[in-house]
Formats: C-alpha cells, sequence, structure tokens
C-alpha cells in the first residue's frame, strides 16, 4: 500500500475517532440540556398548579354560572347553589381546577396532569403503575420523582410531587378522614419531548452530514499535500537512486527545500559524488590487485617456462657446438638449423604467451573463440602438468562475446590450483558446452578437494590454505571478479579427497557495465 494513502487512511481514521467522540458528546449533551429543561419546567408548572389549588381551596372553591357543557361535580355535598335571583352555580373545586386545566393543556398540547391518590374519592384518579410506585415512595419520605417513558407519540417526562393536606382542604375533605399534614395524594405530570428528539435527530443529521464532509475533504486534501510535496519528490528520489550510478542526476534536478527531503536530496548528492570517486580508486585498485595477481601468476609460471626455455636453448647449443666442430658437414648443417630454427618458434610462442598473458589491458568484450584460449592457457601450463592427464572436451563451434585476456587469467589460476590440488598426479578435465543463452566451461580436478567450511570463503580476497610463499590469496577473488565484469558466475563443488569442479557461465548476449 503506497505512503499517501496509508497517511491519508490514517488521518481519516483519527479524524473520524475524534469527530465520532464529539458527535456522540454533543448529542448526549443535547439530550442532557432537554431533559434538565424539562425537568426544570415541570418543576415550575407543578408549583403554579399547585399555587392555583391553594388559592382555589382557600377562597372555599369557584363558582361558575351553570350552562351548557358545565356539569356539577358528584363527589361534592353542595356541589350547585341558586341566588336570589334563581341562577345556579356549580362549584368548581382545586381537584376540578386541575382537571379542566389539564385538559386545556393537553388540547394545546402542552403537557398533561391530574391528581391521583392511592385511595382516590373519584376513581378516574386511580393511579397507573408510575403513579403508583411514587406514591409509595412518598408514603417513604421521598419529596419528587422524575422519569422518561416512551409513548405511542414519543419520549414524555413523567414528573410527581406528593399533596399534603393543609387546613382549607378540610373544607371538603374532613368527611373522607384527611389530617393537617397528611400526604393523601400527588400530582402528576406528563410533559411530552418529541418535539425536542425531533429537534435533536435534525441536528443531528446536521452534524453527520458535517462531519462526513469534513472527513472527506480533510483525507482528500491529505492525500493531495502528500502525494504533492512527499511522494513526488520521494518518486524523484528514488528514480536517481535507482539509475545510480549508470546516471548521476545533477543536484539542480532533484527535489530542494528546507524540509527533510530537501536535505536528503543533498546528502544524496554528496553521497554520489563521494561513491564515483571511491568507485573510480575502487577500478584503479582493482586493476593494480588484478595486475599484481597477473604478476604472481606468472611467478608461478617462471620455473616452468625457465625449464620449457632451457630445454631448446640447450639443444640448440649442442648443434651450434657441432657445426662449430664439423662445418664443412653440409648434411647436418641444415639438418641442425632446421632444429634451431624450431627450437627458436618454440621458445618465441612461449615468450609470446607470458607476454599476452601479462599485458595490461581494460575488461573489453570481443567474439573471441574460446576454445581456442582454453587450448592456448593449457599449453602454457603444461610444465605443471607432466604427471597430470589433461582431458579437454571442446565444444564451441562459434566465436563468443567475452573478454579474451579476463578469460585466460580465470582459466589459468583455476588450472594452476587445480594442478597444485594433485601434486601426486590425477586428471584435470575441461569440457565447453552451451545452451540457448549462455556458453558452459567445467573444469574439474582429482585433487585433495576442499573442506566444506571452506567453501564460502573461497572467492574471498587473500583466503588460501596453501602455504606461505605458495600463494597469494587473490587468485579466485580475481577470477570471480573477472566473471562477474562479464555479466557470468561462478560456482564451486567440491568434497575431501574428492576433487574439486569449477563452473563457470557466460551469457551470449552480455548487458554488463565495464
Amino acid at each position: 500500500m503506497r505512503l499517501r494513502i496509508k497517511l491519508s487512511i490514517l488521518v481519516t481514521l483519527i479524524v473520524s475517532i475524534s469527530f465520532g467522540i464529539t458527535f456522540y458528546r454533543t448529542s448526549s449533551f443535547q439530550n442532557e440540556l432537554v431533559i434538565g429543561q424539562t425537568e426544570r419546567q415541570a418543576r415550575m408548572l407543578a408549583q403554579q398548579i399547585l399555587l392555583t389549588r391553594k388559592w382555589v381551596a382557600d377562597h372555599d372553591g369557584l363558582f361558575f354560572i351553570k350552562k351548557a357543557g358545565i356539569t356539577s361535580n358528584p363527589f361534592l355535598e353542595e356541589s350547585d347553589i341558586e341566588d336570589l335571583e334563581g341562577r345556579t352555580y356549580v362549584k368548581r373545586n382545586p381537584a376540578m381546577v386541575t382537571r379542566e386545566l389539564s385538559e386545556y393543556a393537553s388540547s394545546a398540547e402542552f403537557c398533561r396532569f391530574r391528581v391521583t391518590s392511592l385511595k382516590p374519592v373519584n376513581p378516574d384518579n386511580a393511579p397507573d403503575a408510575f403513579e403508583r410506585k411514587a406514591l409509595q415512595a412518598f408514603d417513604r419520605g421521598r419529596l419528587e420523582l422524575i422519569d422518561i417513558v416512551k409513548a405511542d407519540q414519543g419520549r414524555l417526562l413523567r414528573y410527581m410531587v406528593p399533596l399534603k393536606v393543609e387546613e382549607s382542604c378540610l373544607t371538603c375533605h374532613a368527611r373522607h378522614g384527611y389530617r393537617v399534614g397528611d400526604i393523601r395524594g400527588a400530582l402528576s405530570l406528563m410533559v411530552p419531548i418529541a418535539w425536542a428528539d425531533q429537534a435533536i435527530a435534525a441536528n443531528n443529521r446536521l452534524l453527520l452530514t458535517i462531519g462526513a464532509l469534513t472527513i472527506l475533504l480533510t483525507a482528500l486534501t491529505i492525500y493531495l499535500l502528500i502525494d504533492l510535496l512527499v511522494v513526488r519528490r520521494l518518486a524523484i528520489l528514488s528514480e536517481a537512486m535507482n539509475n545510480f550510478p549508470d546516471r548521476f542526476i545533477s543536484p539542480r534536478e532533484l527535489p530542494s527545500g528546507n524540509d527533510e527531503i530537501g536535505e536528503l536530496s543533498g546528502n544524496f548528492s554528496q553521497l554520489g559524488e563521494r561513491l564515483q570517486t571511491s568507485q573510480a580508486e575502487l577500478q584503479k585498485t582493482r586493476e593494480r590487485m588484478f595486475q599484481h595477481e597477473k604478476m604472481a601468476a606468472i611467478g608461478q609460471l617462471a620455473a616452468g617456462v625457465a625449464h620449457e626455455v632451457n630445454n631448446p636453448l640447450s639443444g640448440m647449443r649442442n648443434c651450434v657446438k657441432s657445426l662449430q666442430e664439423d662445418p664443412e658437414n653440409r648434411e647436418r648443417r641444415e639438418r641442425y638449423l632446421g632444429l634451431i630454427d624450431k627450437g627458436l618458434q618454440r621458445i618465441g610462442r612461449i615468450v609470446g604467451q607470458l607476454l599476452n598473458f601479462s599485458r595490461r589491458e581494460p575488461l573489453r568484450l570481443r567474439r573471441i573463440d574460446i576454445d581456442g584460449v582454453i587450448r592456448e592457457c593449457f599449453e602454457l601450463l603444461d610444465y605443471r602438468l607432466k604427471n597430470i592427464d589433461l582431458n579437454l572436451d571442446l565444444n564451441l563451434a562459434t566465436a563468443q562475446l567475452v573478454d579474451g585476456e579476463a578469460l585466460k587469467q580465470t582459466l589459468l589460476n583455476i588450472g594452476l590450483n587445480g594442478a597444485q590440488s594433485m601434486p601426486e598426479g590425477g586428471t584435470l578435465s575441461i569440457r565447453s558446452t552451451e545452451s540457448d543463452r549462455e556458453v558452459i566451461l567445467i573444469i574439474s580436478d582429482t585433487g585433495m578437494g576442499i573442506e566444506p567450511g571452506y567453501l564460502d570463503h573461497i572467492f574471498e580476497p587473500f583466503f588460501t590454505t596453501k602455504g606461505q610463499g605458495e600463494g597469494t590469496g587473490l587468485g579466485l577473488a580475481v577470477s570471480f571478479s573477472l566473471v562477474k565484469r562479464m555479466g557470468g558466475e561462478i560456482t564451486v563443488d567440491s568434497s575431501r579427497n574428492r576433487g574439486t569442479t569449477f563452473t563457470i557461465k557466460f551469457p551470449k548476449n552480455p548487458d554488463v557495465s565495464l
């Protein structure tokens, strides 16, 4: 997953969680605020109703002219009175006033309230479950009871306060056994808050819409900013790193700025310059190392070459001596001159091979006869193979694209190692073959082999198991490096006292940096 996507998702999650917490707290606060306001409203309304009841009770009730729609109270002893003019008045006690005011409030969808009792005079005032629970709590000293309940029309706030018997109440209720200070009933209010729930729901929908748009815009902004300020600049820097060292981008082409990426670009430019300098120095050191190893190999060849040159020289000196003793012998002169010429040719060939091997040239790919190079190398090693059987199985019919001098040095290094591993004699086999894509050279000996613990180290510089003065430890390291530079690979398979096999593979169409 891309960095900008990861950061956008992370920021979106953080903003979403933060908004979710804020939304939850805001919604809860709105609900708490509505409930708190409704509770205060219920208390104020209850106080107003209680004051109204007290006022009615203190004035021994209210009397209204009896007319259509105004009925008498069947629970009062003197519910109707008549004046001298014959007009009838209907008495309204606090309970009736409370009931009729409740009907007005309910019709206006304001609230509902009523008087209830565990022992009601009017059966219509019998308590429901909530009211019964409240009345029982009032008997135990509770001063009020509030609860939120669900109804068909939405939520309701239920509020109840006890009604204490006062002196003015005895006018109507003395016959019911009431005494001053008794709690014989309660005022029950039901305040609808569905309107507030609707307002909260609408406000929540608005908050959710705003929050969703905010989160979306934040994620998009973060995505674009990261893409512009980070990802694109890092992509340029990454491309520069991938192309290094084949193509070194100048500091002007890299991202700039006073931020961390600009600083990283500057550090990369400095690192690239240092690496280029180090690479140039390393190349010079590598070439010197290759040349030194070549010279070391020549040193090992010197004794054998001296012997190879000494043999024809001795024969030629004998021929010259014989010719000096009998200069008139024509037949002998012709025969000895031919022998001298062959000896000189042999010496010239040996010296030419040594000069070719020791010549210092840069690594260069060209099409050469690999089988011919193999024959030339092992002719040069002939002096080291006196008691060793050489088996050449060469099968490359066409010239291949390799560096001839590097290949010669690699073959001589491996050949010398093979010869040194067979001091008592053995067989050295060289096989060349090819596949559709590769040229394969297999060099095997029947020598002492390599310890398993050494196999991982034989291509390391200066690693050697030979005695002091017998090797530099650079031969196989140089060979490994040369093969790698030509785009190939070299592997080894060996076990103690069972010989060693080196396998060299070159691509037919190498794509290498020389």
